[in-house]
């Protein structure tokens, strides 16, 4: 089968935010490139297109995700880039399980003052607006309680009542993880179209100690469910 000329990159931060979308790939093959297992394959959309889609676990944090972002970039040149996972639910009308869009992704921990003076210029970032379109439609079909909102990311597990107050008087989010704002900067800078994803799993109020236990993997299936059904409609 010739390789369709359509491709869309996918990032999770761990296994469990890519091993179902992976399994979903049809002709699915593995290569080891740059410290990351990435994972190559079809995927059909509703009008029967075949896209090439490329997914892969960055692992955590800003630089795994940014470098992981411009490895795909540079490699295969995707239309979109489209990160999904989990995070750190902070708002109070939200709940366990539920999603949130990253319509706008701020770093915690950064001064952005300093950062914007290079390309793309700018102290925030957007996940692209036809993406959040069809990520709202494929939301509202799955009955999935949803916002577009504000993550934060940060290079710290926040956890804590006074941690995640600082996090929400500082950035304003809704959310708050690890990769997010890292993964849409190079997108950005790219000018490549990117879309952030986060099924909440917690209420950032447990230690990652204790975090480390739970079974993620409900929540992340909630994203990666999500993410198969967007690229039905791509």
């Amino acid at each position: 089968m010739a390789e369709s000329a359509r491709t869309v990159a996918v990032i999770g931060a761990m296994d469990e935010e890519v091993a179902l979308i992976a399994k979903s790939l049809e002709n699915a093959t593995e290569t080891l490139e740059a410290g990351l297992t990435v994972t190559s394959g079809d995927y059909e959309t509703a009008d029967g297109e075949r896209l090439h889609v490329v997914a892969t676990v960055a692992g955590m944090g800003t630089v795994n995700a940014a470098s992981t972002t411009q490895h795909l970039i540079d490699v295969y040149q995707p239309e979109a880039v489209i990160f999904s996972g989990i995070a750190g639910n902070l708002n109070t009308h939200l709940h366990i399980n539920d999603v949130v869009l990253g319509g706008t992704l701020r770093y915690l921990d950064t001064d952005m003052r300093l950062i914007a003076q290079s390309a793309p210029k700018t102290e925030e970032f957007f996940s692209d607006p036809h993406l959040l379109e069809v990520a709202d439609h494929a939301l509202n079909e799955m009955g999935i309680t949803h916002i577009t909102g504000i993550i934060a990311t940060g290079n710290y597990f926040v956890e804590g009542d006074e941690n995640t107050s600082r996090v929400i008087r500082e950035t304003g989010a809704d959310a708050v993880e690890m990769e997010g704002a890292a993964v849409a900067h190079v997108a950005a800078r790219n000018e490549v179209p990117v879309l952030v994803i986060r099924a909440l799993s917690d209420n950032a109020d447990t230690e990652y100690e204790t975090f480390k236990e739970f079974d993620i993997s409900e929540y992340a299936d909630t994203a990666a469910r999500l993410v198969l059904n967007i690229l039905r409609r791509l």
